[in-house]
């Protein structure tokens, strides 16, 4: 393995840490700012409520509704492939990258629901 092999699993670690870092020293400065001009600390905890629907709820409905856009479009592309006779190449990608982001928009419109 040679020096610039090593090098790039090393900048990978090294990017995603000082993401990380700069994450936290920015948001530990704020907070300690807020608190130097007297802020209430109760600024720093979200008066939302909590998530009505569990989280593996959204994850599965999400995942299956993609999945099952994924296998229509596999299906509406050999018919486009075998009937009109589009060209498989052009029929195959478009037709799943479409349906996919149809399952997709479908789950983001039901997760919607859930929560009412």
């Amino acid at each position: 393995m040679s020096f610039i092999e090593a090098l790039i699993p090393l900048s990978v670690f090294g990017c995603i840490f000082g993401i990380f870092y700069l994450f936290i020293a920015a948001r530990n400065k704020e907070r300690m700012a807020l608190i130097e001009k007297g802020a209430d600390a109760s600024i720093f905890y979200s008066s939302k409520e909590k998530r009505v629907t569990p989280i593996w709820k959204v994850f599965l409905l999400n995942l299956s509704l993609l999945l099952m856009g994924i296998g229509l479009g596999i299906f509406i592309a050999g018919i486009l492939h075998q009937v009109i006779g589009v060209d498989a190449d052009i029929a195959y990608p478009g037709t799943i990258f479409l349906m996919a982001g149809v399952g997709l928009f479908t789950g983001f419109t039901m997760t919607k629901n859930l929560d009412k």
